[in-house]
């Protein structure tokens, strides 16, 4: 992809995001003992994702029978994840979701739910997939690993009632979206050929998808959502800017000793 590309593509992001991605991240992220790390939790980074958006269709926008079949088609990706059970290679061809989604009638907004959110489920769980490659590819195993604070602390500030929770939700989802794609940005010109071509190729598959998130916030909200939308914004950019000394995909800016000494190991 050519730089006036990933512009093009960065530019409504940086527009969106308060705050870029602070240098010692990038530097703690490029150091080769990290990539078990940064790949092992971007993988359950893009099954969490595709998680989130089952759980929007199955809380508001689809019946019971389609509920379940959505749960059917995240199980061997949740199995292999959280309970290492079952061959990582098999997930090459998944469980589909073969049945049509039914929009509930009492959701004016549920098939239009439906249409974005299965989308991105398929993606997400095919960029998982194109995660555990990469990783076999470098000699990297999968193994169990611990979430960051980041998610978890966005999702602390949703409302309680509806249907401010769903907007909310969708919210913080635009933000989890837009970060990952800034980071494929960052991550991509340091990282060895391969996979910096990674990178940069889910940078150009995901681009959009905050856009879905806060088009479905503010057609559900049926109102301007700009002011929560920058209380979230506010929010988003505290975590990202102050010291984190877990370092993860969506992780703060590392501690400054912590960057020292993988540096120096490095060297």
């Amino acid at each position: 992809m050519q730089s006036a590309e990933v512009d093009r593509l960065l530019t409504p992001i940086r527009n969106f995001l308060l705050c870029e991605t602070p240098a010692e991240w990038v530097a703690m992220a490029c150091q080769p003992e990290q990539l078990p790390v940064l790949l092992r939790d971007h993988m359950v980074c893009e099954l969490k994702a595709a998680q989130s958006a089952m759980l929007l269709l199955r809380r508001y926008a689809v019946d019971a029978a389609s509920g379940e079949a959505l749960l059917q088609w995240l199980a061997p990706y949740e199995d292999y994840t959280y309970r290492l059970q079952g061959d990582w290679r098999a997930l090459a061809q998944p469980t589909s979701l073969r049945k049509t989604m039914m929009g509930r009638a009492d959701k004016p907004y549920s098939q239009d739910l439906i249409d974005k959110m299965v989308m991105l489920i398929k993606e997400e769980l095919h960029h998982f997939y194109q995660v555990l490659e990469v990783a076999d590819e470098f000699g990297i195993a999968y193994d169990k690993i611990t979430s960051s604070r980041y998610a978890r602390e966005l999702l602390r500030e949703v409302r309680t009632h509806e249907p401010a929770t769903l907007v909310d939700k969708l919210i913080c989802g635009a933000f989890i979206e837009a970060r990952s794609c800034e980071r494929f940005a960052k991550l991509a010109p340091h990282l060895p050929a391969r996979l910096s071509q990674f990178y940069v190729s889910l940078l150009r598959s995901e681009a959009r998808h905050y856009q879905d998130y806060l088009s479905l916030a503010e057609a559900i909200a049926g109102q301007d959502i700009s002011a929560r939308v920058g209380q979230f914004a506010e929010l988003e950019a505290e975590l990202i800017l102050a010291p984190d000394s877990d370092f993860k995909f969506h992780s703060g800016r590392p501690l400054a000793t912590d960057v020292a000494l993988a540096a120096a190991v490095h060297g």
